[in-house]
């Protein structure tokens, strides 16, 4: 009867339910619990599963550049990092708010670690996120305005709790891209959050920009609400040990 039924649960897609049981029933534990508590354990075992797999699954449609979590941010003073208002973004409450968060400094002091390490915590909280190089997102939908495709493209942006647009500002916005900046804010404006990381403070953003007009538009929809992290320091890459964090 037991190979019957785990055989079973596999075949209804009952995986943490099926470990835990097979699992439970070649230790010999099964007389350690009661009913309900096997029942509720199996249970539990499911919910588990699924859990880590939505997870992971979130984790790899938002294509993130590379593996970073929070733990492993250095917090040192020389960096100006409040550790406390980090551990807070952690938590995603600015992504139920849709605000933004723009992280700052020179070459190398950690940015789009941090950022990435924020997005992966709003994956694990069940959020739908998006990493973009924001050069290559432009050079993307630029292309998808040729063949008819870009308003298919940003309505998948739109669809996303957070977009992470990483080392913006590396060259100023000509006109199509400038226009599709201001799109995206736009659809993103008290629907979405944004976290920007860049090279250039915050203040410099109006000359990539260009376009007075429009990068009044698109800065006052996305400063607005914002939390700003200016890190300081040396660059992380030349510390033995340390990759980008």
């Amino acid at each position: 009867m037991n190979e019957s039924t785990v055989t079973k649960m596999k075949q209804m897609k009952l995986y943490g339910m099926f470990k835990a049981f097979k699992t439970a029933i070649e230790s010999g534990k099964t007389d350690h619990y009661t009913l309900d508590q096997f029942v509720s354990m199996i249970i539990d075992a499911e919910w588990d599963e699924r859990h880590n797999r939505r997870i992971e699954r979130s984790i790899k449609n938002a294509r993130f550049h590379y593996k970073s979590n929070i733990e492993s941010v250095n917090f040192d003073v020389s960096r100006n990092l409040d550790r406390n208002m980090v551990l807070r973004l952690a938590e995603c409450e600015f992504v139920e708010k849709n605000e933004n968060i723009l992280i700052t400094g020179s070459t190398g002091v950690g940015k789009s670690y941090l950022g990435t390490a924020l997005g992966y915590q709003a994956c694990i909280q069940g959020f739908k996120v998006s990493y973009f190089n924001t050069s290559k997102l432009f050079a993307k939908l630029k292309m998808a305005k040729a063949d008819g495709s870009y308003l298919r493209e940003l309505a998948k942006i739109e669809r996303q709790d957070v977009i992470i647009l990483d080392d913006f500002g590396l060259q100023a916005l000509d006109s199509h891209n400038r226009i599709t900046l201001l799109e995206i804010i736009e659809d993103r404006h008290n629907n979405g959050s944004i976290i920007v990381t860049s090279q250039i403070p915050v203040q410099g953003w109006y000359d990539i920009i260009g376009e007075k007009t429009i990068a009044d538009a698109i800065l006052d929809r996305l400063i607005h609400q914002s939390h700003r992290l200016e890190l300081h320091g040396e660059s992380m890459r030349k510390k033995r040990g340390i990759n980008k964090g």
